[in-house]
């Protein structure tokens, strides 16, 4: 499994392009994963499919020629969704466009600007802290926003009744860990067990870009969504913080008392929270209109690892 995290770990994703392809077709080589091209400018619900993003590479350099921040030393150095720049330009042109934690000096932060056109580096407060007033800068982000189209993956493994139980996991960050390579990983080894055991239920396996491609699925399967008996969202399950169980919109329904039952009687730690509506894709599942029964599993809570 770590091995496996560990080849997608280079690969820049985002919620589009070459990125999401690479790691959805590593997936299709352990399990038989039926990839989904949606095209750009595809109404589903009251969203709309994005243009698809690509990025080859990135950098701000200083007069000599040296790379201050490269994208090719990290992807998280710049801001998803970034469209192409290259100019010149002195820190204090550059600066609304950097992003550091100055408590965290040597972290690299994540942002991202999905539907907001514009551009951005992030870098370890030491490296801002190291560029100079006095000099001129060469920057450049060599991207692509085109029409193209959304890529989901997704499994379906039949059981004895058409029963579903939905696993989904988002697969559209870059090199983090254990947001969500982690998920994407379990996910991943769980289909392969469940492909050797005998089923009750049918197991839908959904691997697709958070919050759009969650939306994007919904939208093309309303009509199958009451097979949907119980379901997870899969995420940050890679640290050591204890288990965290986020219960369904609905708070009472089979799986909001089985994990928390399967929690206690395996020993381990965990904490049973309730639904709010700021997340992972559970608030996608759950939301008015579809009110599935799907919680989100979960070690430390998002900000707490």
């Amino acid at each position: 499994m770590h091995r496996f995290m560990a080849e997608l770990f280079p690969l820049c994703r985002s919620i589009t392009g070459h990125g999401v392809r690479a790691t959805l077709q590593a997936i299709a080589q352990r399990i038989p994963l039926e990839l989904h091209e949606i095209p750009s400018g595809t109404p589903v619900l009251d969203w709309t499919v994005p243009q698809e993003w690509n990025i080859r590479d990135a950098f701000i350099k200083n007069v000599r020629g040296e790379r201050l921040v490269d994208f090719r030393q990290s992807n998280l150095h710049v801001v998803s969704y970034s469209v192409p720049v290259h100019a010149t330009m002195t820190l204090s042109e550059l600066r609304p466009h950097l992003f550091s934690l100055p408590d965290y000096p040597d972290w690299i932060p994540y942002r991202t600007s999905y539907y907001a056109p514009t551009w951005g580096f992030c870098l370890r407060h030491t490296q801002l802290a190291a560029l100079r007033e006095d000099e001129v800068y060469e920057v450049c982000i060599d991207a692509s926003l085109d029409d193209g189209s959304l890529t989901y993956g997704e499994y379906y493994l039949p059981g004895t009744t058409e029963d579903e139980i939905l696993l989904s996991c988002h697969v559209c960050h870059p090199s983090l860990a254990n947001d969500n390579l982690s998920g994407i990983a379990v996910m991943t080894f769980l289909a392969q067990y469940l492909q050797h055991c005998p089923r009750r239920y049918s197991y839908r396996f959904l691997f697709s870009p958070g919050t759009i491609g969650a939306i994007t699925w919904l939208a093309r399967n309303e009509a199958h969504v009451g097979k949907i008996k119980h379901g997870l969202v899969v995420t940050c399950v890679g640290d050591t913080g204890p288990f965290t169980y986020k219960r369904s919109r609905r708070g009472h329904a089979v799986i909001d008392r089985a994990v928390p039952h399967v929690l206690r009687q395996a020993g381990l730690a965990h904490e049973v929270i309730d639904f709010f509506p700021y997340g992972y894709d559970e608030r996608q599942y759950c939301s008015p209109g579809f009110n599935l029964p799907v919680g989100c599993l979960m070690r430390a809570r998002h900000g707490q690892f």
